[in-house]
């Protein structure tokens, strides 16, 4: 089987640390590595090729980061140059698999889940290859532990083989008492967003069903560029597909889908409610994470990586301290979050999109100040790593070197700079920055002008 793995969606309901440009699929959570490098890595365990990753073009340096930073390898990378749901992501990775065999499977993963039980997981994965040659299209059912109403379910119809049954219905996410009533029937499972079947099958699928969404996404793939560890799918095709859930676009149309069931310590780790579910608690039933001192304070889910947060005499709290924004919730309403963000968007704050620290190909910078007319930030180039020509018209920006050795073109000039040298670049005057030794270099850059914005950028050739 061929993995495949959607990085997509933004994970407004775990805002702050999710952002636009840095979703939930590239937190880390529980462990130090992200849920995407952990999607990676369970394939790993298990024995599977290296996957096909289908993800926004925003995301494709923190994707490959990711991917580097574990030593692993993807098969192919598939940008998607605009956000759809998963039956155009799905179209296009199938199509991708179907290159090098036609009878290929693919085992569709979200790349935001996390999963505590593997061998459970390897079990499952087995019996739905089983069916999936069998032209079946497999999905895959949680057992639920509790009524919860933020997820869909499926209803089991008929058994097919042990721990699989044929599908009788997709119900959309419930109220409280339907799914109370789910959960005592014992005949409905949760839907995980995981699949299984042949690429073919599920082309020929969407031929039956969505023929146009077919249509461009396979007019997207041929016009592709391979860009680097890229592929670039082509924009004015995949725009004119339909923004529509594989559920809706196939499994619920098809007459050949089953479910097979998953008892895997599952999470879909979709809201602040179900980071606290998986999260280890203290004596006094709080999650704290980072540097965090509390006294007297009972229920509450505190967060802080760099700096102190201290609470005293407080109850059932949601606290997530970052540099750039802070979110203080009832842990009962933090489930609401997505509409602060939405509140926040049409304000155009810039906290929806990114962080204060933001990747980019040579590396990352993180945003230490911001004023009207200045800002500071700490640049981070990895060797090798550089930043290309360029000049801008409203701003100059001073460098100081703080670790490692950096070779800067000055309009004519070719400097090479050490540890606590500086320079100073002037409005339009071109120039570009080169980590030139085999270490991380360290800048600190100053910038001021009566506009500091990023889009003061004119790229120079050479």
């Amino acid at each position: 089987m061929i993995p495949v793995i959607l990085s997509g969606g933004s994970g407004a309901r775990l805002w702050p640390l999710s952002r636009e440009s840095s979703p939930k699929q590239f937190l880390s959570l529980h462990t130090e590595n992200t849920l995407f490098q952990e999607t990676i890595l369970r394939l790993k365990n298990l024995n599977f090729l290296d996957p096909i990753v289908v993800c926004n073009e925003n995301h494709r340096f923190t994707v490959a980061n990711n991917i580097h930073q574990i030593n692993a390898n993807a098969l192919k990378i598939i940008l998607e140059p605009v956000g759809k749901n998963t039956a155009p992501a799905i179209a296009v990775a199938a199509l991708t698999a179907m290159q090098n065999d036609k009878d290929a499977i693919i085992l569709v993963l979200p790349a935001d889940h996390e999963i505590k039980n593997e061998k459970a997981l390897a079990s499952a994965f087995k019996v739905a290859e089983q069916l999936a040659k069998e032209d079946y299209l497999v999905t895959f059912g949680i057992k639920p532990t509790e009524p919860h109403v933020g997820y869909g379910y499926i209803k089991l119809g008929d058994p097919l083989l042990e721990g699989a049954n044929e599908i009788t219905s997709f119900v959309e996410k419930p109220e409280k008492k339907i799914a109370e009533e789910f959960l005592s029937d014992g005949g409905y499972l949760w839907n995980s967003g995981m699949f299984c079947f042949k690429a073919s099958r599920y082309i020929s699928e969407l031929q039956l069903y969505h023929p146009e969404l077919l249509e461009h996404a396979e007019r997207s793939m041929l016009k592709s560029k391979n860009d680097f560890d890229f592929v670039r799918l082509e924009k004015e095709s995949f725009e004119k597909c339909d923004n529509i859930s594989i559920d809706y676009a196939v499994m619920e149309k098809t007459k050949k889908s089953c479910v097979v069931a998953i008892d895997a310590q599952w999470s879909d780790i979709g809201s602040w409610d179900a980071v606290w579910d998986a999260s280890t608690k203290d004596s006094n039933n709080n999650v704290c994470k980072g540097d965090v001192v509390e006294e007297d304070t009972n229920n509450s889910f505190l967060y802080s990586p760099d700096k102190l947060l201290v609470t005293l005499g407080v109850d059932n709290l949601m606290v997530v301290n970052l540099p750039d924004a802070i979110l203080i919730a009832d842990k009962e309403r933090a489930q609401n979050v997505k509409s602060i963000v939405e509140r926040l968007k049409l304000e155009n704050r810039s906290e929806v999109k990114h962080h204060s620290k933001v990747d980019r190909p040579w590396g990352d910078y993180d945003l230490l100040y911001k004023g009207s007319s200045s800002e500071i930030k700490h640049i981070t180039i990895k060797p090798k790593g550089k930043i290309s020509l360029q000049k801008h018209s409203h701003r100059s920006e001073h460098w100081i070197v703080i670790k490692g050795s950096a070779k800067v073109i000055k309009g004519e000039e070719t400097l090479h700079l050490s540890e606590n040298d500086s320079i100073n670049i002037p409005m339009n005057v071109s120039h570009s920055l080169e980590n030139a030794g085999d270490d991380i270099l360290e800048i600190i850059e100053v910038r001021s002008g009566h506009y500091i914005g990023e889009d003061d950028v004119l790229r120079v050739a050479g």
